[in-house]
């Protein structure tokens, strides 16, 4: 439905079609720029700021550094005032001019764009809090990248949540994303389980679940390497062997990888997270290796160090980085050298991420700065997303990092929870699988809530399985209730078309002015969230959401409104909640739930 909003001329970077928040702040800024010439409207637009409490916009007069007292500016604009279309009063307090917008077209205008976006989208599919900043541009995000015979560990799970959300947050602004999984698969400790399977090796545990049979074997192996040096010798000759391309020796690897990443893929299904490519250490190709190396030998970089070959990054307080052992065998660092090169010229990326734990921040600095220093011109264009550790995640006996055991756990908890309440539990149709995706919701949402993902969070069984307080079982519960308001109503369904349904009983309402200005804000919410990359923006909107939607139950009702036309501007209040509601809780990859 087109805005019925007066025209206003374009500022750069806003779209009203996508935000019409963006159409009010331009109003704004009109009104400013045609008060304090020579200010320009789009110089005027950067001043209008979100306000604080109870104030919907503010402009911070200084900020501008035009001639004049802010009393005398203030003035100048408040000045033969008159309400219109977009904004209804404006304060002067100090420094700052506050303006309160029009409720009435507010209200309209917000829910007549989240109609319009979401079930009547150019592209067909719901588009409300998408924008095409990134239309043309291709990311290559890595994220995840478990070690293959290591059991999905909660060390990866960070990784996974925050590297989930920014692949979606990408997406979102338009963005083409190339989503990497880069496995652990390659290095010595294949060569320990190679030596440790030939002694604990079971196939008929392989094939019930090949990573933990790995893992089992890795941990019984190293275990006999701490007594018996020759196991890390034996171990060692293997991988060699592996590098050198014997076939005997890959047999084996070549199977164990196959099985890891197929039981990956249902363990990432389960997390609503999926990749656009699995690859792994061991499909870094030798000869992008060499070329990497060959460039830095050019280039006078590279040391020996008896034997092994070594990059001196001190002058950067970078440290020394060792590029190859002295028996020849690769290391990590030369794999990514080489991958990053190889990404390259398959991709040819406009941004390249690497979301891993803030413990390698060194390792990606040295990598980074060889790639500069091989004046590559796309050097500039990789980024680090960094994150703190999750400290004290196990069962609740204190045993186990598994992730598998901790959903199960989750799940089990909140299955307990559920069967509480008979009636409810009876009307849901698989009641496990709300469970188990309550549970994902609430270790995702205590992950993502951290105000800054760089801090490491102490992870607490209470807190995430609470449906008290800003948990996701609390975020899910509020989704189910909106989305209960078309079954609880049925005489209301379905609504007329917006501009049939009468919204103006609603402006007296400053519940539901809250809500309106809290849904138009998202797509501001998603833009600000691709800047920082930080998902507690999003979660921190969610919140809010949901808790202007439990004040307004008792006073906006549905069932039981006499009056149809106030009924009906309600419902589709809350519908468009629901469904903006839904969109922040995809976008944080969590599949919201219609019944629990």
């Amino acid at each position: 439905m087109v805005s019925s909003l007066p025209s206003l001329p374009s500022v750069l970077g806003t779209d009203p079609s996508s935000c019409i928040l963006d159409a009010f702040r331009t109003a704004i800024a009109k009104r400013v720029s045609d008060a304090l010439p020579p200010l320009t409207i789009e110089q005027a637009y950067t001043g209008v700021d979100y306000g604080k409490k109870g104030v919907d916009f503010t402009v911070a007069l200084p900020r501008f550094r035009l001639p004049g007292k802010p009393d005398e500016l203030a003035k100048k604009v408040i000045t033969d005032f008159q309400p219109d279309d977009f904004v209804s009063s404006i304060t002067h307090d100090r420094q700052f001019l506050h303006f309160q917008l029009n409720t009435a077209s507010l209200i309209r205008e917000v829910l007549n764009q989240i109609h319009t976006l979401t079930y009547d989208s150019p592209t067909g599919k719901p588009s409300y809090g998408t924008n095409t900043s990134g239309a043309g541009k291709k990311l290559v995000i890595e994220y995840s990248s478990p070690n293959i015979a290591k059991s999905f560990h909660v060390g990866h799970l960070r990784s996974t949540i925050i590297g989930a959300f920014l692949d979606n947050l990408y997406k979102t602004c338009g963005w083409e994303v190339i989503s990497l999984n880069y496995l652990g698969d390659w290095g010595t400790q294949f060569g320990m389980i190679t030596t440790g399977f030939e002694k604990y090796g079971s196939q008929e545990e392989l094939e019930k679940d090949a990573i933990k049979h790995l893992y089992d074997v890795y941990v019984k192996v190293s275990k006999d390497a701490d007594s018996d040096p020759n196991v890390k010798v034996e171990a060692a000759k293997w991988f060699k062997r592996m590098e050198d391309g014997d076939e005997s020796a890959l047999a084996n690897w070549r199977v164990w990888r196959e099985m890891s990443v197929k039981k990956y893929i249902e363990e990432y299904e389960r997390l609503n997270v999926s990749f656009k490519v699995y690859t792994g250490e061991s499909e870094v190709g030798k000869e992008w290796q060499d070329r990497a190396l060959e460039r830095l030998e050019e280039m006078g970089l590279i040391s020996d160090a008896d034997g092994a070959k070594l990059v001196d990054l001190e002058k950067w307080k970078l440290g020394k980085a060792v590029l190859r052992k002295a028996n020849g065998t690769s290391i990590y660092l030369t794999r990514d050298l080489g991958g990053a090169i190889e990404r390259w010229e398959k991709y040819h990326f406009d941004k390249m991420i690497y979301v891993v734990a803030s413990q390698q921040d060194l390792h990606l600095s040295q990598f980074f700065k060889m790639l500069s220093l091989m004046e590559f011109p796309w050097a500039d264009r990789l980024e680090h997303v960094n994150y703190g550790l999750v400290l004290g995640m196990s069962t609740r006996k204190g045993t186990a990092v598994f992730l598998d055991q901790i959903i199960r756990e989750a799940s089990s908890v909140m299955h307990e929870q559920m069967k509480r309440n008979e009636v409810k539990y009876n009307n849901i149709e698989d009641p496990e699988m709300v469970a188990r995706e309550v549970g994902i919701t609430g270790i995702k949402i205590q992950d993502m809530a951290a105000k800054r993902r760089i801090n490491n969070y102490t992870f607490n069984w209470d807190r995430m399985l609470s449906f008290e307080g800003d948990t996701g079982p609390y975020l899910q519960y509020a989704h189910v209730r909106l989305t209960s308001m078309e079954r609880k109503n049925p005489e209301l369904i379905p609504l007329p078309p917006p501009s049939q349904i009468d919204t103006s009983s609603l402006t007296s309402s400053q519940h539901a002015r809250d809500i309106a200005i809290l849904l138009g804000s998202y797509p501001d919410v998603v833009k600000t969230a691709l800047k920082t990359h930080e998902p507690s923006g999003v979660v921190t909107f969610a919140f809010r959401l949901a808790h202007a939607i439990s004040s307004a139950w008792e006073t906006l009702i549905v069932k039981g409104e006499e009056d149809v036309e106030k009924a009906r501007a309600r419902l589709w209040l809350y519908l468009c909640a629901r469904d903006v509601l839904g969109a922040a809780m995809r976008l944080l990859s969590i599949r919201p739930l219609e019944r629990m």
